[in-house]
């Protein structure tokens, strides 16, 4: 397995839940991460993104201000910390690793995907 989500669950609207991804040291070096996730009915959407070296970060509209991206490079590991939680976020949540070291919105960019880890959020 190369990219593996960990950190999905249950929690109540308002609350927090940090994802992890850990993966291969050799599609994680250099290269932008991303998460991405996909709610039922729904087509999957991009989260955000950090470029290799921390330095470019990107999130979706709908996370701003309320979701953190940030990456280990000595762990080979991208976190997604999700505060403030709503029912809208509930989703399986995926992380991928990017075909260059900056990573953009566009999930054709992402050369490596991991399985999903699921997050539903209650009202």
């Amino acid at each position: 397995v190369q990219l593996q989500a960990s950190g999905g669950g249950l929690v109540q609207a308002g609350g927090s839940l940090r994802l992890s991804c850990a993966a291969s040291r050799r599609i994680f070096s250099n290269n932008g991460m991303g998460w991405f996730r996909q709610a039922p009915g729904k087509e999957r959407e991009f989260v955000a993104s950090i470029s290799y070296n921390s330095v470019v970060i990107s999130y979706a509209d709908s996370v701003k201000g309320r979701f953190t991206i940030s990456r280990d490079n000595a762990k080979n590991t991208v976190y997604l910390q999700m505060n403030s939680l709503k029912a809208e976020d509930a989703a399986n949540y995926y992380c991928a690793a990017s075909r260059t070291p900056y990573a953009k919105s566009d999930g054709t960019n992402y050369a490596y995907w991991g399985r999903g880890t699921l997050v539903t959020v209650s009202s």
